[in-house]
């Protein structure tokens, strides 16, 4: 059995014909993903755009999705990273709203891989209960297919980070782990993979693994991240192909994002 594979796309016709056809719906059917049943009341505290009412904020989100779908579908990119500057940002809120924008797209899929070995954070925001993941995956050879999670969410896909890694970065980029993003990649052309990585800043992580996808993502924050940090941030993705920035916590009714 492949490790990787526990979804089954049903009626997914051929990557050209489903690019030729946005508007056919991608069906899934969950074989061995444990499904979770979400506190709608947890999802609202933590902001997660599932539980919350139509309004600025939630179309601020599918704003941003529908700009990173534009940028990533012209480029044929399928997995961006997640990251910010420094801690408190909100990168891990945005990698987690983003999959659920993307998911709400009917010919999209997403899986969220929380990457961040330091501080994983999507398990709590969605109240889901600590568990196996990518950790054991790469540490153990668990079988991947047993530690996904649909969080009760369509067409999206949860990869928890497991037990903290102290050799996070080595890990990251290790042929496991490249061959894994590979295979996720190619899998099905209807999937947008997401991953929520540490801050640049504090961990090296995020630009270790980043020559591995195909686009970052940058959270930065009103009135936290410096001039400096983010010129720093950028100095040091100068090299990888950055999607954008997200303008987050602002304090008037702008749309957070802005290309780079």
């Amino acid at each position: 059995m492949n490790p990787i594979e526990n979804l089954v796309e049903k009626n997914n016709p051929t990557a050209a014909s489903l690019a030729n056809q946005p508007g056919d719906k991608v069906s899934i059917a969950y074989t061995q993903t444990r499904v979770h049943s979400p506190d709608q009341n947890l999802l609202k505290q933590n902001r997660i755009i599932s539980a919350a009412l139509p309004g600025k904020w939630l179309e601020s989100y599918r704003m941003l999705r529908t700009r990173c779908l534009q940028q990533m579908d012209a480029m044929e990119w399928k997995t961006v990273a997640i990251t910010s500057p420094s801690d408190g940002t909100g990168n891990s809120l945005t990698a987690a709203n983003l999959a659920i924008s993307m998911a709400m797209e009917l010919d999209r899929t997403a899986l969220l891989v929380d990457a961040n070995f330091q501080n994983p954070s999507i398990n709590q925001l969605f109240g889901i209960q600590p568990g196996a993941g990518l950790s054991d995956y790469l540490l153990n050879d668990t079988e991947l297919s047993s530690m996904l999670i649909n969080p009760g969410i369509e067409r999206l896909v949860v990869l928890p980070a497991g037990k903290p890694l102290f050799n996070s970065t080595e890990m990251l980029r290790s042929p496991k782990m490249v061959r894994l993003v590979n295979e996720l990649k190619s899998r099905y052309p209807s999937r947008i993979i997401i991953f929520d990585m540490p801050p640049i800043l504090s961990h090296d992580d995020t630009l270790g693994f980043s020559p591995y996808v195909d686009c970052v993502l940058l959270v930065i924050d009103e009135g936290h991240t410096k001039t400096e940090q983010l010129k720093h941030a950028a100095s040091l993705l100068k090299d990888t192909n950055v999607l954008g920035t997200v303008f987050n916590k602002a304090t008037d009714n702008k749309i957070g994002y802005t290309g780079v």
